[in-house]
């Protein structure tokens, strides 16, 4: 069985926890994008992104109060939903649900604690095991 790939969307005011999900994801065996570890100086970051979300098998959606609402997170969203990819929400317990997207609040989501608890949940909701 290969890997499976995630798409990471968040905040950049989330970025070390996010740094410290991703590498938790890859020990358990996830393919990861992440755009700090594939996007370079010079890259065309609508490509990038692109490619990256059209090769994933998901999306594991970071919220937090300062992106709830952002368009990037809204297009990613669209395209998960579009393209009928698994899309997993990771949200702040404290976060209002009056910010959260219909879609995303409408689905089991993961509450965001620990990097590598929530890397682990995510890894088995990927492979069919209960998360």
């Amino acid at each position: 069985m290969s890997e499976p790939k995630v798409f990471i969307s968040y905040s950049h005011d989330d970025a070390e926890w996010v740094r410290k999900f991703a590498e938790a994801l890859r020990d358990q065996s996830v393919d990861v994008w992440l755009d700090a570890w594939r996007v370079h100086a010079g890259d065309s970051l609508r490509d990038a992104l692109e490619a990256g979300l059209r090769t994933s098998d998901a999306i594991v959606a970071i919220l937090s109060a300062s992106n709830a609402r952002r368009p990037a997170l809204l297009f990613e969203l669209g395209v998960a939903l579009g393209t009928g990819k698994r899309l997993i929400p990771i949200l702040p317990a404290d976060l209002d649900s009056a910010v959260i997207p219909f879609e995303l609040r409408s689905r089991r989501y993961l509450t965001k604690g620990a990097p590598a608890k929530a890397a682990r949940e995510v890894a088995e909701a990927l492979r069919g095991k209960a998360a």
